[in-house]
């Protein structure tokens, strides 16, 4: 009896799909948060952690730090390794963190939200590989990476999760992804990190739903950049340049939110292209100012020079072109100084 009731629990371990893959995305004040949750997982986590924090290319200690704080090993990951349960696997600066079947992949892609390491890229690929095996937790930070990869988490079976705004560092992230889905917890760090460690190894209730075409097609955009010809069948032109490349963004709708990509892999969601739109704005007036001084400089020399040699028509007329790149040069100064206060 205790034999044949062995054989069944093997058999039932074989096709009972856990929560075994951990994602958690964050940015600004995220070194705090993640130490946070590697404090609280368990030595034999029945699962793997899998960590992007928006680095860029600046080396990080982050491994050491999460490995000194939990129980648990922690590394950058390495292109190709396998993934193994109760290991924490951080991106490494300057290259996204994706998984490829039971392999990390780490590629210098495309920016994506300005960022590399980016956020959505691991979601997205998690969620496509690994289904309702998936725990995603978008921590603090700016802008709104996260978001759409959570919404592919949540779209492919996984459990959602999003730090409490009202404690994070920078509430833009957790306020974003609560506007894109419907996340299965909002909580404060130490619930979210105990809840993290009594969800790891659960069975999942969910029936694995193949992913929509529209999710794989994007998450193959990650793995190999296509052509400007597929992204004009998924994507919808909007007139808009690439801040990054300048090259042509269309809009991507399905699955939900909306985002904005370029055919060479740029992506945006949308808090993070206005806000590339109000900086480059911003240069462009700041440009204008230089530009004006510059005049009203070249005019003035040009105006001094005329009435040294007697010529006052001309000496006037530089000098009218003088006042008029100064008061221009205020306008625009007065603009952008009134923008900082209010911002």
């Amino acid at each position: 009896m205790r034999d044949r009731f062995l054989r069944i629990r093997r058999q039932r371990n074989r096709t009972l799909k856990t929560r075994d893959t951990i994602v958690l995305g964050a940015s600004a004040g995220g070194v705090d948060a993640l130490t946070a949750i590697a404090a609280a997982l368990p030595e034999r986590l029945p699962a793997a952690v899998l960590i992007v924090l928006h680095i860029g290319p600046h080396p990080s200690i982050l491994p050491e730090m999460l490995q000194k704080a939990g129980r648990l090993p922690a590394h950058h990951a390495r292109d190709g390794e396998r993934i193994v349960q109760g290991n924490i696997y951080v991106a490494p600066p300057d290259l996204h963190l994706v998984i490829e079947n039971d392999i990390v992949r780490t590629i210098r892609g495309p920016k994506q939200n300005f960022s590399r390491p980016a956020i959505d890229p691991l979601f997205r690929s998690a969620a496509v590989a690994r289904g309702p095996r998936v725990i995603g937790a978008v921590l603090t930070g700016h802008l709104d990476d996260g978001t759409a990869g959570l919404a592919a988490v949540q779209a492919c079976g996984g459990i959602t999760m999003v730090q409490d705004p009202d404690e994070a560092h920078a509430p833009d992230m957790p306020r974003s992804a609560m506007r894109g889905t419907a996340p299965t917890y909002v909580l404060p760090i130490d619930k979210l990190a105990s809840t993290i460690a009594a969800l790891a190894g659960s069975a999942t209730n969910e029936t694995p739903s193949a992913p929509s075409p529209a999710l794989l097609s994007e998450n193959e955009l990650m793995l190999r950049p296509d052509s400007i010809a597929h992204m004009a069948a998924v994507g919808v032109p909007t007139g808009i340049s690439c801040p990054e490349c300048g090259g042509a963004l269309w809009r991507l709708e399905a699955p939900p939110p909306t985002r904005y990509r370029c055919h060479t892999g740029h992506a945006f969601g949308s808090e993070t292209l206005g806000a590339a739109g109000d900086h480059v704005i911003e240069r462009s007036l700041w440009q204008a100012v230089r530009a004006l001084h510059e005049k009203k400089a070249l005019s003035t020399e040009r105006a001094e020079y005329y009435m040294s040699i007697g010529e006052q028509k001309a000496a006037q007329r530089f000098a009218a072109q003088a006042r008029d790149a100064d008061e221009a040069a205020r306008a625009l100064e007065q603009l952008l100084y009134k923008k900082d206060q209010s911002s």
